[in-house]
């Protein structure tokens, strides 16, 4: 069960490249002879939580462009997802994004390091950012694809997949975490469903497609160039587009 999904999340190239710079920054801190410098690392995983957070909220869930091109871009990354939230090849952030974030995210990390006077910054920015940060998001990837998978769940999984299924079923405005733990958030920022809300909602009509109409021009373009790259069959298409 578990080498099956596994087998599923590493065969995505992103997830590889950035379990390789998880590696990286470990053997950086041993080579270099600065384990002192492992603190960083649960400031890290704060950190990407945090980034987690706003990165789906205030980007992923950026309200739609009107121009085609960058409409596709957010189709590409994460209304895609929502449009089709069960096919695999759509669980994972996709390279282009996923690579560039992290190199941006280190080298932002340097400079702060570097600024407040830490020896071995690079290494302290490593730790911070490939040890700490990918760990966050290692989990992220994991519990969401956990989350759109048909298996048995251990209990925490179950508890992310039925914050998760809010989230897609009840208010894609909601509930923007998915790692353990990461209810917090969303219960500080106010976008968590209280109970009492829970049992009044039912399915949000259009859900699937984040409150655009499944007829919108955008998304019937989006999903007809984009969808076979991600084994979205034609019929799909068609009866997504229905209304």
């Amino acid at each position: 069960m578990y080498s099956d999904r596994l087998k599923l999340m590493f065969s995505h190239l992103s997830l590889q490249i950035l379990l390789g710079l998880w590696l990286l920054g470990w053997v950086m801190l041993f080579a270099t002879g600065n384990t002192h410098l492992l603190w960083l690392a649960p400031l890290g995983i704060l950190g990407q939580m945090l980034n987690e957070y706003s990165i789906h909220r205030y980007l992923f869930h950026w309200p739609a462009p009107k121009g085609q091109f960058w409409f596709d871009v957010l189709y590409r990354v994460h209304y895609g997802h929502h449009d089709f939230p069960n096919k695999t090849a759509l669980f994972f952030v996709p390279v282009w994004f996923a690579v560039p974030m992290a190199l941006i995210l280190v080298t932002v990390a340097y400079g702060v390091l570097s600024l407040i006077g830490l020896a071995n910054p690079l290494v302290g920015a490593t730790t911070f950012t490939f040890i700490g940060g990918l760990t966050a998001f290692l989990f992220y990837e994991w519990f969401h694809m956990t989350a759109h998978t048909n298996v048995k769940k251990w209990a925490l999984e179950r508890h992310v997949t039925r914050l998760h299924g809010m989230h897609h079923f009840r208010d894609y405005n909601r509930w923007y975490h998915v790692n353990p733990g990461g209810f917090v958030i969303d219960r500080l920022m106010g976008t968590a469903i209280p109970n009492d809300e829970i049992k009044q909602k039912g399915r949000v009509e259009f859900l699937s497609t984040m409150g655009l109409r499944p007829d919108d021009p955008r998304l019937i373009r989006a999903r007809t160039r984009l969808g076979p790259q991600y084994g979205v069959t034609q019929v799909e298409i068609e009866r997504a587009g229905r209304v």
